[in-house]
């Protein structure tokens, strides 16, 4: 059996980013491995046996460049439209609640809001599929 347990993303100032996904997502240290040329910084919850792997490359100075492919990583909230506030409250650059429905029913209710590094991060609200 197969079992998805994180996800890697290269960031720039693991402290900020760090919390950053504290703030935003609730997200806290569960492991951290500081090695000569980089460290690794996984976060979780309570939630979700899944993590998010910070990778910092201790030799990066520029930015990365997120290339041209969309992707993202994707959480589930309870309610879209407290998220969403305390997103702007924080001053997290945060997009408009959006509610897909192809064909007339609503498939999903959903925001996106930008990390530190750039990388998009879709916040759903819990229905359907996306529990």
């Amino acid at each position: 059996m197969t079992k998805l347990i994180h996800s890697m993303i290269r960031v720039a100032d693991d402290g900020v980013s760090t919390q950053f996904y504290a703030d935003a997502f609730d997200l806290t240290i569960a492991d951290q491995l500081d090695f000569e040329n980089f460290r690794l910084t996984y976060l979780s919850n309570p939630n979700s046996d899944f993590e998010l792997e910070l990778t910092l490359n201790k030799s990066q100075d520029e930015p990365y460049e997120l290339g041209t492919g969309y992707g993202h990583l994707a959480v589930s909230v309870d309610d879209l439209e407290a998220s969403h506030a305390k997103y702007t409250t924080l001053g997290i650059t945060v997009g408009d609640i959006v509610a897909f429905a192809p064909d007339g029913e609503l498939f999903a209710r959903f925001c996106f809001v930008t990390d530190p590094d750039g990388y998009k991060i879709e916040v759903i609200e819990h229905a359907g599929r996306f529990k």
